[in-house]
């Protein structure tokens, strides 16, 4: 009996079932986070489907027809195209607790934000990517409002006690 004993024990510590590791347990995701990743995404399938809607297929085709023309509106079109991919990336990355992700979708924010600004002001083309106003402080008024939901964002990701330990943690 003492035989079998020893080794059943044997097999046990062979499994692994009591050798010390070095893995740790990692932090569960804060809700917070969650719901930023689930609207960062959310928010660019939004503007895909509402730019569909607003252009519609033809004039989709004539868009992407007129931002090939030159050199500097392919560089407009692909860079919209490449900040979007940027973005979904940084939502995906974000649930993993990378904290490059939310620093490089503060940044991508801030380009964003910035250029959509220029652009408003008679410093960008095409039109798509400007918000119509008579005056500097109705253009303003109006970015802040489209840019509202990614502000959101950006506060559950910096903000609450949470979010800013899970990535401190990570």
């Amino acid at each position: 009996m003492p035989r079998l004993s020893r080794h059943f024990h044997r097999e046990i510590i062979g499994l692994g079932f009591f050798k010390k590791t070095a893995h740790h347990a990692k932090l569960n995701v804060p809700a917070l986070v969650q719901v930023a990743a689930i609207a960062i995404i959310m928010i660019r399938c939004v503007d895909v489907l509402m730019i569909l809607n607003l252009l519609g297929w033809r004039g989709l085709l004539d868009f992407v027809q007129r931002s090939a023309q030159t050199w500097s509106l392919t560089l407009v079109f692909l860079g919209s195209l490449f900040l979007v991919f940027v973005e979904i990336l940084c939502a995906f990355s974000v649930v993993k607790g990378r904290r490059w992700a939310r620093w490089l979708y503060l940044a991508t924010q801030m380009v964003a934000t910035g250029y959509l600004w220029a652009a408003s002001l008679g410093y960008g083309y095409p039109e798509l990517f400007s918000i119509a106003g008579g005056s500097r402080r109705e253009i303003f008024q109006a970015l802040v409002m489209q840019k509202l939901p990614d502000l959101l964002v950006l506060f559950l990701l910096f903000v609450p006690a949470p979010s800013r330990r899970f990535f401190r943690l990570q």
